[in-house]
């Protein structure tokens, strides 16, 4: 029996959910309405929105039915992943878009209010992080607290990575192709996490969840490190000097997407070990007192 609950969407939440959905159809329908292009900047943007508009309005249309409840999944868990992801992506694609595809328009007047719709997406899920993010004190899921953003932020910080890969730069050394495992490795254990936890599946884990979640951080961190060494010393390689910007365009260089996996790397290492010392401090030392 569906029973509709109007208080979803008077709520404070419910409104910033409203409003999410309408900024995010503007926003494709705009960057639609230029025209169609095969950057994958572009589809990743295209992506972010598309998507963000997708879950945003089955979250709400679930809630005002009351069927989230009746789903097999811890649903604040999910909504709170989802404000978080959402807030990264949203961001990313207001700064990747206008960086991208407004400095080489001769009529921006619809590029230009997407990305100030884009901007104002962003604050209406940073808004929504903040409403359900968990307090001091309050007892909620592991997404909602700090190791669990952590995780979010770990796996949205590899798929920027991902978009920014060239199978061209990184096939030609061994070494490149180690940074590029350690990646998805990273990636795939963070995505897994977050599934587990959304789907209420911890309990299948051989040891305990919070020992688990350490030692991965930890082997994480030591990958990423490599990695973080790595990745430039092989990518800049006798290519230690950004190519001339007649040669190599802002916006369209292979030089600019190695920077970036670069500084990704290193940021994503002192995610994963801020990650690790929070995970140490629950495990070894909260815990014994």
């Amino acid at each position: 029996m569906v029973t509709l609950d109007f208080r979803t969407l008077t709520v404070p939440v419910g409104i910033v959910r409203i409003l999410e959905v309408i900024f995010t159809c503007i926003t494709f329908s705009l960057v639609a309405s230029v025209g169609h292009s095969t950057n994958s900047f572009w589809t990743w943007c295209m992506f972010t929105w598309c998507f963000c508009f997708c879950v945003t309005f089955l979250i709400i249309v679930l809630e005002f039915t009351s069927l989230s409840a009746k789903l097999p999944i811890s649903w604040d868990d999910f909504t709170t992943a989802f404000a978080m992801l959402a807030t990264l992506m949203v961001l990313a694609a207001s700064i990747i878009y206008p960086i991208f595809f407004i400095k080489f328009c001769s009529s921006c007047g619809k590029q230009i209010a997407a990305t100030v719709l884009s901007c104002l997406t962003f604050i209406l899920y940073a808004v929504e992080v903040g409403l359900t993010r968990a307090k001091p004190g309050e007892i909620s899921g592991f997404l909602s607290t700090v190791p669990g953003i952590l995780k979010v932020l770990e796996a949205f910080v590899a798929c920027i990575i991902f978009i920014c890969l060239d199978y061209n730069q990184f096939s030609k050394y061994p070494g490149l192709q180690w940074c590029v495992a350690v990646y998805c490795i990273c990636f795939i254990f963070a995505v897994l996490v977050i599934i587990f936890t959304i789907c209420r599946l911890l309990s299948l884990f051989p040891a305990p969840f919070d020992k688990v979640l350490t030692g991965c951080n930890v082997l994480a961190v030591l990958m990423y490190i490599t990695a973080a060494v790595v990745w430039p010393v092989y990518s800049f390689k006798n290519n230690s000097n950004r190519p001339s910007y007649s040669y190599c365009p802002v916006g369209l260089c292979y030089w600019d997407n190695l920077l970036v996996i670069s500084f990704m790397t290193c940021f994503n290492l002192a995610a994963y070990i801020a990650d690790t010392v929070y995970s140490f401090r629950l495990v070894f030392f909260i815990r014994r007192t």
